[in-house]
C-alpha cells in the first residue's frame, strides 16, 4: 500500500509543485520516496511519484518507481498471487531482481499487456509509462479497492490516490461539486457512485476494472479488462454451494495473509470478520490480534459475542472505547484529510479504530467488506428473495413463515415492514432514500435526483446486490476504509473481494441465498466448524456504527452556537429546519444521519469552498 500520483502533458511541473505533492503524500507512505521524469523527444513532460508503505520484500529494491525494461511502474496495493504468476512468468524465461509484487506487475504487463490484469488475484491502482513510444497505463482492480483520481487540464492530465495530490502538483483546486454534495445530504452515500462524480468538479476517478491508455499524442481510450456476470447453476445443491464457498473463502484468506509485516483484524460480533478471523487462526494457525470498538448504545454493542470468540478463537484482542471528547475537531481533521465529507459516522468510529491498530504497531488490516453483498445481509434482501422465489408456491410459503417469525420483530424501516412490498411492486425503491423530500425541503434551492439501478441481470434480487457491490455501499466502505486506514499508514485488506469467491457466489441459486429465515445462509455453514457456533448461528445484525448523540451533546450551547454560526453551508441549507432538527434530536435514524451528513457537509465547505 503506498500512495501515487504523476502527470502527462506538454508542460513541465515545478520542483516545488512536486515536493508539495510528496509531502501530502507522506501518511500513504513513510517508509521511503522516489521521483521519475522523463521527457519525451521534447515533446511530453511525465512525472511519476511514489511514497511507498514497505509490506512485501522490505528491501530498497523494491522501492518505486521502479524501472525495468523500458517501462516505469509505481502501484499502490498488492498483487496477492504474485507468487504463482512469477513462476508462470519463469517458464517464459522472465527473469526478476526482487521478491516483490511490484516486479511481478510490471512484468505481467510487459509479457502480456493490459490482458494479463486479468490474471492478477488483487487490489490495485498504478501507473505505467513506457519510454520506447511514451503511452501511459492508468489501471485499478476489478472492485475499485484502490483509487485513483484525475484530472484533465487543457496541457495534460494530472492523476493520483487522492484529490489533494491533484491540486499539489496542478497549483490549483477545483470549486467543490454542489450537486454532489446535494446529493450526499439529501439522498445519502448510497447515491455517490451512481454516476462519475466527485466533490469537486473537473476531477473524476479512473473507473474499476478498467485502464485509461493514453497515448504520446495526448489521445486516450479506456478499456474495461474484467466485467461480473451473473450465471446460477440451477442443478448447484446447497450442499456445492457451501463447499465451493469454503474453499474460496479459505483460498482467499491464505492469499491475503502473504506479508512480511504482521496483519490486524477489525472484528466485531457478527459472522462476516469471524468468518476471517477463524479461518485465519485454526486453518493457518495465524497469531490473531482483533480490534474491536465498544459501543455503549444497545443498538450496536455486541461486546459479549466478541469476547466469546476471542476466549474460543485463542486470540489477542483490543476494545477501544468510542469516546465523544473532540468529536468535532477531530470530524474537521477527517474531512480535510478525505478532500470530502465523511460519508457516515461509522467512518469516524472506523478512524478512532485505525489509530488504535496503528498504535500497537501493525501495518495492516483485515476487515469483512463486501459479505452482505456476496452473501445477503441486508433487511431488503429478505423482501427481495422473497419476491425471487415467488413462483416457488412451498418455498415461497415457508420463507414467508420464517420471515415473520424472524425478521418482522426487528426490522426498523417502516417501508420493509411488509413482506410482500417487492412481491407486487418490485421497483419500489422508497427505503433507500427514506424521507429524501422532507431532507430536500431544507435546502436553500429545489433539488431532487430520483434513484436509479443499473441492470445487471433479471434476478430481482442479485441485481440489487450487484448495485449494492459496485455502485451503492461497497465503493462507500472502500472510498473510506482507504483513506482511515492511509492517514496512520496502515494498509486495508478486504479478503471477500476475491475474483474466485465472487464468481463462485454469483453461480449459487438465488434459493440457496437466504435459509429458516436467516441471511447469508452459504456464508454461515461454509465456516461452521470453523468460526465458533454461537457466532455462526446469531441472527442479529449490528453493523459498525454509532449515533451521533454518542458523540455529539445537542444541548451543549457551544455546540449549538457552533453548528448555527454562520457558514458557507446555509448557502446551500436553510438554517430554520436545521434549528428544529438540532432541538428534536432527530427522532428517526434517518433523521439522524442527516444530521451527520449536514455536519460533514459543514465542515467540508468550511475547508474548501473558500
Amino acid at each position: 500500500m503506498c500512495g501515487i500520483a504523476g502527470y502527462i502533458g506538454s508542460k513541465a511541473i515545478a520542483d516545488s509543485r512536486t515536493q508539495a505533492c510528496l509531502q501530502r503524500m507522506q501518511r500513504r507512505g513513510p517508509d521511503a520516496q522516489g521521483v521519475y521524469h522523463h521527457d519525451f523527444h521534447a515533446r511530453q513532460q511525465v512525472l511519476l511519484l511514489h511514497t511507498r508503505l514497505a509490506i512485501i520484500d522490505l528491501d530498497a529494491r523494491s522501492n518505486q518507481p521502479f524501472l525495468k525494461h523500458t517501462k516505469a511502474l509505481i502501484l499502490n496495493g498488492e498483487i496477492y498471487n504474485y507468487i504463482e504468476v512469477r513462476a508462470a512468468l519463469e517458464k517464459q524465461g522472465r527473469t526478476f531482481r526482487t521478491q516483490s509484487d511490484t516486479e511481478v506487475l510490471l512484468e505481467a504487463l510487459d509479457a502480456w499487456g493490459v490482458d494479463g490484469l486479468d490474471r492478477l488475484e488483487g487490489m490495485w491502482a498504478f501507473a505505467c509509462y513506457d519510454e520506447r513510444d511514451g503511452s501511459l497505463l492508468l489501471g485499478r482492480d476489478r472492485f475499485g479497492e484502490k483509487p485513483l483520481y484525475l484530472h484533465a487540464a487543457e496541457h495534460g492530465l494530472f492523476f493520483g490516490s487522492e484529490p489533494k495530490l491533484l491540486f499539489a502538483l496542478s497549483a490549483g483546486r477545483p470549486r467543490p461539486d454542489i450537486k454532489q454534495l446535494h446529493r450526499y445530504l439529501i439522498n445519502g452515500y448510497k447515491s455517490l457512485y451512481k454516476q462519475p462524480a466527485t466533490f469537486f468538479e473537473a476531477v473524476s476517478e479512473v473507473p474499476a476494472a478498467c485502464v485509461l491508455q493514453r497515448q504520446a499524442d495526448g489521445t486516450q481510450k479506456l478499456h474495461r479488462y474484467w466485467s461480473p456476470t451473473v450465471m446460477p447453476e440451477a442443478d448447484m445443491t446447497y450442499a456445492e454451494a457451501v463447499a465451493g464457498a469454503r474453499a474460496a473463502l479459505i483460498r482467499s484468506m491464505e492469499l491475503r495473509l502473504r506479508a512480511d509485516v504482521p496483519l490486524a483484524f477489525c472484528m466485531s460480533g457478527g459472522v462476516d470478520s469471524n468468518a476471517l478471523i477463524a479461518i485465519a487462526r485454526k486453518e493457518f494457525g495465524y497469531d490473531v490480534q482483533g480490534f474491536t470498538i465498544a459501543n455503549t448504545d444497545a443498538r450496536y454493542e455486541e461486546m459479549d459475542l466478541v469476547r466469546h470468540a476471542v476466549a474460543e478463537l485463542g486470540i489477542r484482542h483490543t476494545a477501544i472505547a468510542l469516546r465523544s471528547h473532540g468529536f468535532l475537531e477531530g470530524l474537521r481533521e477527517l474531512v480535510r484529510y478525505h478532500d470530502a465529507p465523511v460519508y457516515t459516522i461509522t467512518y469516524y468510529v472506523h478512524w478512532l479504530l485505525m489509530e488504535s491498530v496503528r498504535a500497537h504497531g501493525f501495518r495492516i488490516c483485515v476487515s469483512g467488506t463486501a459479505a452482505d453483498e456476496l452473501f445477503t445481509g441486508y433487511y431488503d434482501h429478505h423482501g427481495f428473495y422473497l419476491a425471487q422465489v415467488h413462483d416457488d408456491p412451498d418455498l415461497y410459503a415457508l420463507s414467508l413463515a420464517n420471515w415473520n417469525e424472524h425478521i418482522r420483530p426487528i426490522v426498523r424501516n417502516p417501508l420493509l415492514q411488509d413482506p410482500e412490498t417487492f412481491v407486487h411492486h418490485p421497483q419500489a425503491r422508497g427505503h433507500i432514500y427514506l424521507e429524501a423530500d422532507a431532507f430536500a425541503a431544507c435546502l436553500v434551492d429545489p433539488w431532487r435526483e430520483a434513484f436509479v439501478e443499473a441492470h445487471y441481470c433479471d434476478d430481482l434480487l442479485r441485481n440489487r446486490m450487484l448495485n449494492e457491490l459496485f455502485h451503492e455501499a461497497t465503493p462507500v466502505i472502500l472510498h473510506e476504509d482507504d483513506l482511515n486506514a492511509m492517514y496512520h499508514s496502515i494498509e486495508n485488506r478486504s479478503p471477500f473481494l476475491d475474483r474466485a469467491l465472487f464468481e463462485h457466489c454469483f453461480r449459487i441459486p438465488t434459493r440457496h441465498l437466504i435459509k429458516d429465515g436467516a441471511a447469508k445462509a452459504v456464508l454461515r455453514d461454509a465456516v461452521r466448524g470453523i468460526a465458533p457456533d454461537r457466532i455462526v448461528d446469531n441472527r442479529r445484525k449490528v453493523g459498525f456504527n454509532a449515533p451521533i448523540l454518542d458523540l455529539l451533546d445537542l444541548k451543549d450551547p457551544v455546540v449549538r452556537n457552533w453548528l448555527l454560526n454562520d457558514s458557507p453551508i446555509f448557502e446551500q441549507v436553510r438554517r430554520e429546519p436545521i434549528q428544529t432538527l438540532f432541538e428534536t434530536g432527530g427522532r428517526s435514524e434517518s433523521q439522524s444521519k442527516f444530521l451527520f451528513n449536514f455536519i460533514s457537509a459543514k465542515l467540508f465547505l468550511e475547508e474548501f469552498a473558500a
